[in-house]
């Protein structure tokens, strides 16, 4: 005689902030693995997980578990913080960001060499209006 199990999976509603979480954080992911010349597949493998798991954090459709980042953010060559997206803003007004500080936020997603010409252009910048 066969037991059957019924199980419940407890679907758990996820905000419109989450979700642009973790379309962002996929973003970063993605762009910081092809910065490091990391394929999926071999990502995957050092997370021990599989490919299309990666493919699903990538694009946000699913959660990065909190205890699979510290190890992401090394094998990425980042900080934790620098991963989830978080640049140290703390305590600061309240309030929608300033325009600069959104463009700021965009930069901070671009891939680093795009990072290294916007940051150069800015010393640039910067230097002149000091003279």
């Amino acid at each position: 005689m066969a037991l059957q199990y019924q199980v419940e999976i407890a679907t758990v509603a996820i905000s419109n902030d989450e979700r642009a979480f973790f379309i962002e954080l996929g973003a970063r992911i993605a762009s910081l693995r092809k910065e490091e010349g990391i394929t999926q597949v071999q990502l995957a493998e050092l997370l021990g997980t599989s490919q299309q798991t990666i493919t699903a954090y990538e694009v946000g459709r699913r959660r990065v578990p909190v205890s699979s980042l510290p190890k992401l953010a090394k094998l990425l060559g980042v900080s934790i913080e620098e991963l989830i997206g978080d640049n140290g803003r703390r305590g600061g007004k309240r309030g929608p960001a300033s325009k600069l500080q959104q463009q700021l936020d965009q930069v901070s997603l671009l891939p680093r060499a795009q990072q290294k010409f916007v940051s150069a252009m800015l010393d640039t910048v910067l230097q002149q209006a000091g003279r």
